[in-house]
């Protein structure tokens, strides 16, 4: 059974939000699984998991300090090319993709999306 039923980021430019995360979750085996018209996008494998909104009271979205979104990744090349991609469409490099020490076999990449949420990818193969 999954801990949680989805994760939401707020973004202030959804057609950008649209092309970046289309590009960067389909790395991952995602795809976007619904558009909820002016007010964002659901992402997902088998079930809307990842949801990219703008805020519903209207004021801009932010950041959360000391918020990451994580992402179960296939491979270390899609957290490769994931990031590359994040990277190459405008977003930050948080944590070049490498080796994490913090358990055998971890391996993950960190960047900003263009809202400057943060995102990680992670596989332990």
């Amino acid at each position: 059974m999954a801990v949680f039923t989805h994760v939401t980021v707020g973004t202030n430019d959804l057609d950008k939000a649209r092309a970046f995360y289309d590009q960067v979750l389909g790395q991952f085996g995602m795809q976007r699984l619904a558009d909820l018209g002016d007010n964002g996008s659901i992402w997902g494998i088998d079930a809307p998991s990842f949801f990219v909104l703008k805020p519903a009271n209207g004021q801009p979205a932010s950041v959360g300090n000391g918020v990451t979104v994580s992402f179960q990744a296939p491979s270390r090349l899609s957290i490769d090319t994931a990031h590359h991609t994040a990277l190459a469409m405008g977003g930050k490099d948080e944590g070049t993709p490498g080796e994490r020490n913090w358990k055998e076999n971890a391996y993950a990449a960190y960047f900003r999306d263009l809202d400057g949420n943060k995102i990680a990818a992670y596989c332990f193969t």
